[in-house]
């Protein structure tokens, strides 16, 4: 797997400097260079908001997702306002936060901003956005922060970025993909385009499995959405024809092992009689010659 990408890098010098807490001084420019970043803070540092809400936080879930984070790491940073002396409060991503202790990390990728100042929160994300070397993810990030903390609605957040809302929309969407894929995105791994089609999958696990394929094979957006495409089809045309229900335990199986095997969706039909249809989909000369190869034919 590819290697984490940083992010913040270059900060923490400025986080830790005096000169840049609220309570010691007056702001200056630095603090500019702060809110609406996001830099790698010392779990330590941070303080639970005690307004939070949410009071229970289920044990086997937050177990779940620090096993996550030792995989893949922190893919979305938590919010903190900076207090004084290099210490901080979190605002949202309290899950992450606790799951991060319990994962046994020691720092955590933190969105700073200051405490009751969002016009400078606001101008802050909007010039972080326009940055070029900003991955889809991070935008994402970028666009959710701006309507979580500034209370813009996506037609509002449009307008303040220069962008059209269904581009918006497409970004926002980008952060119901699960952790893996949101990680290959930024490695770049997969493209924006990529992940738009991953995006239409309501499956997790189909959705994991099919953007491995397109970093091992090497897919193009237009192959992953004719996969897609086919996918839904079959699906349709196997709901119609009571194909799905029609299936015994060991039908099932055989489809499943088979789509392994050849990596690719197999389908399998059958009727009361024992008569049906296997179907092995493919889209790409090379990839027809990769299943002929593993067919032994």
């Amino acid at each position: 797997m590819s290697k984490k990408p940083a992010l913040g890098r270059g900060l923490g010098a400025l986080l830790q400097n005096s000169e840049t807490d609220i309570t010691s001084s007056s702001i200056g420019e630095d603090i500019g260079n702060v809110v609406g970043s996001v830099s790698s803070i010392s779990i330590r540092d941070i303080e639970t908001n005690p307004f939070q809400p949410r009071t229970q936080f289920e044990k086997e879930a937050l177990v779940e997702l620090s096993n996550s984070i030792k995989e893949l790491g922190i893919i979305q940073p938590v919010t903190v306002r900076k207090l004084g002396y290099g210490k901080y409060q979190l605002i949202s991503g309290e899950r992450r936060y606790r799951a991060s202790q319990i994962a046994g990390l020691t720092d955590i990728p933190a969105f700073i901003r200051i405490a009751n100042d969002q016009e400078m929160l606001e101008m802050a994300l909007v010039e972080n956005i326009q940055r070029q070397e900003l991955d889809a993810v991070e935008v994402a990030f970028s666009y959710q922060k701006l309507i979580e903390e500034c209370g813009l609605t996506q037609e509002k957040l449009s307008e303040r970025v220069g962008k059209k809302r269904s581009t918006v929309a497409n970004y926002l969407r980008l952060l119901k993909l699960p952790a893996e894929i949101q990680l290959s995105i930024r490695t770049r791994d997969i493209s924006m385009g990529h992940a738009r089609t991953l995006v239409n999958i309501k499956d997790e696990k189909k959705q994991v499995t099919l953007s491995r394929r397109i970093i091992k094979e090497g897919l193009s957006v237009r192959q992953v959405e004719e996969i897609v495409k086919e996918r839904k089809e079959e699906t349709n045309l196997a709901l119609k024809k009571g194909g799905v229900s029609d299936l015994s335990f060991s039908q099932q199986k055989i489809k499943d092992d088979l789509s392994g095997f050849l990596k690719t969706n197999v389908q399998l039909q059958s009727n009361p009689k024992g008569k049906g249809k296997l179907t092995i989909p493919f889209t790409s000369e090379k990839e027809l010659e990769r299943i002929i190869e593993l067919l032994g034919l």
